[in-house]
This record gives structure tokens, C-alpha cells and sequence, in this order.
């Protein structure tokens, strides 16, 4: 039975109170090693220091075959969900799957939604419940029929309805939620590029938050395109103060209930990043047990 009618049903489901849980979907696979039963918070700064107490999360067995990750990213608008999605995506060998890249690419399609999305994405608007399942859907599928197992999720789901939703059709192992300082946070939005040509991102934002009042200092070097691309930046149409700050206020007054719907079961790892890429991205996979030989092995030549 195609993914689109198992989402439809899970959404019917999810608006009455005593839902049945729906079957999961075909191309997804067992869980995972099992996590701790509460949720957990990791700390850049105190955690590395003890290395060798029991991991938060136990001992991910990536050599398993047969068994890959069902993992959501949360966090603010610019936050980096993305960034981290896309490179964990690599390393365990999952799809990375962005709303958000979804929905600009039904944009950039001219199709059936692409006017109705155009205002919705311009104003920092949420998109509909229906209209990100039935996007989600199609991607599942697509991916079901070219035998994709396991995934992770970046931008869905966004509202507790969309989280029970995602529940009625499958286990997710675990959630992310990637927290940022709002200064930090406003001024990667507004730094963000993307290459028209080739469709990299990158970011043109320096910051350089100085320690002050018992608060850490921060800093998050630009991310610079090569030069191949240096002519070709453009961005995005959301990405100004305005709309950046409306999407924000959507977050807190909308997602953050989405936190509290994880946290509750379990599955949530709040993680502070503490800097850009270079310091938070192997403080990021300490967290997760995880272990990026590549990353090693470039630091070691």
C-alpha cells in the first residue's frame, strides 16, 4: 500500500483521542539499540571531561547490518539542523531528509503549490500539517522504491500533531534538539547563502560573542563558498530580520510543545552547541556515541 494513504490515515487517526497505531511503513527497520528512559541533556563543556562513565545514550553498533538509524533533528530556524542532519547522514550511511529542502524544491517546480507556498514561505509561516505529509509522503515513497532504510529527519515534524502523526506510522529512535543562543541564531540566518548555481550553502556571518556575565564567549567562523561559487551567492528570500524573528515567535509558541511530546517518552537529547562546526560537531558525536574516523584521520595527517 503506497505511503501517501499510510500518512493520510495516521492523520486522520491522530485528531481523534483513542487512535489506533497504524502499521509501519514497509521500508523502515528495527530500532535501534535502546536509549534511556527519560530524556537527557549534554553538556559540551563538563561531559567530555568524564569520558569513560556509561554513555547517555548506550553503545550505537553501527557494524550491525540490517539495522539503521530513525532519527529527528529540532531546533530553532537556523540553528544548524541541516548542517549536523546532513553530515551524521553521511557517516551512518541514511538518507537526510529536509522539509524544508521539500518544500523549496516544490517552489522551484512551479507546481500545483508552489504559488500557495511562495506566501506562506515569504510571510515565515508554517506550512500546513497536510501539505508537508503529503510532500513527506511522496519522498518516503520515492525512497521506498529505490530500497532506502532508516532516516534522518530535519523539519518535521513541527507541531505536536505532525509528531503524533509521525508516531502512528513508525518508532523513531531518537530526537535532537539543537540549541543555540538567539543572538547567534539571528545573525546565522541573516548570514546565509546559497549558490544558485550549484545549490551549496554556505554562511557569510562572523560571530564573535564576547564572555560577559558569568556567560560563556562564542565563536562561529564565517563558512565561505569556494571561489567558484563566490559570484553566484543569492539568499534566501526568508532569511531577513523581519521574517527570521516572526519565525522565531512561531517556534516558541508552536514547536516547542514538540520538545515537551519527546521529552515525555523518552527520546529527546538536548544538545548546546557550544561554537561552530569545529568545536561542536565532535562534541556533537561524543554525545551520540558516535565516532567519525575520517575526521580522524584528516586531524592525524
Amino acid at each position: 500500500m503506497a505511503v501517501v494513504s499510510r500518512c493520510s490515515r495516521a492523520a486522520t487517526a491522530a485528531t481523534t483521542a483513542n487512535a489506533t497505531t497504524a502499521p509501519t511503513f514497509a521500508y523502515l527497520i528495527r530500532s535501534l539499540s535502546p536509549f534511556s528512559s527519560s530524556s537527557s541533556t549534554f553538556d559540551p563543556q563538563n561531559d567530555l571531561n568524564n569520558r569513560n562513565k556509561p554513555a547517555v545514550l548506550g553503545t550505537l553498533k553501527r557494524e550491525s547490518k540490517g539495522r539503521n538509524v530513525q532519527w529527528v533533528f529540532l531546533g530553532c530556524p537556523g540553528v544548524g539542523k541541516g548542517t549536523y542532519a546532513s553530515r551524521l547522514s553521511n557517516l551512518l550511511g541514511v538518507p537526510h531528509i529536509s522539509t524544508g529542502d521539500l518544500v523549496r524544491d516544490e517552489l522551484a517546480s512551479s507546481g500545483p503549490l508552489s504559488s500557495q507556498l511562495k506566501e506562506i514561505v515569504t510571510q515565515g509561516k508554517l506550512v500546513s500539517d497536510e501539505i508537508i505529509i503529503d510532500l513527506l509522503s511522496k519522498r518516503l515513497e520515492a525512497g521506498e522504491a529505490k530500497g532506502e532504510s532508516g532516516f534522518i529527519l530535519d523539519g518535521f515534524p513541527r507541531t505536536v500533531r505532525q509528531a503524533e502523526i509521525l508516531e502512528g506510522v513508525t518508532d523513531i529512535d531518537l530526537v535532537i534538539n539543537l540549541k543555540l543562543r538567539e543572538e547567534a541564531l539571528l545573525a546565522k540566518c541573516l548570514g546565509r547563502r546559497i549558490c544558485s548555481e550549484c545549490g551549496g550553502n554556505y554562511n557569510v556571518a562572523c560571530i564573535d560573542i564576547k564572555a560577559e556575565n558569568g556567560r560563556p564567549g562564542m565563536y562561529m567562523a564565517p563558512l565561505p563558498p569556494p571561489p567558484q561559487c563566490a559570484s553566484k551567492l543569492i539568499t534566501r528570500p526568508d532569511d531577513t530580520e523581519e521574517v527570521v524573528k516572526q519565525r522565531l515567535r512561531i517556534y516558541q509558541a508552536m514547536t516547542r510543545p514538540v520538545e515537551d511530546f519527546y521529552r515525555s517518552r523518552g527520546k529527546l537529547l538536548e544538545f548546546d552547541l557550544p561554537g561552530g562546526i569545529p568545536e561542536s560537531w565532535p562534541k556533537l558525536l561524543c554525545a551520540l556515541n558516535l565516532e567519525d574516523r575520517e575526521d580522524k584521520q584528516f586531524a592525524a595527517a
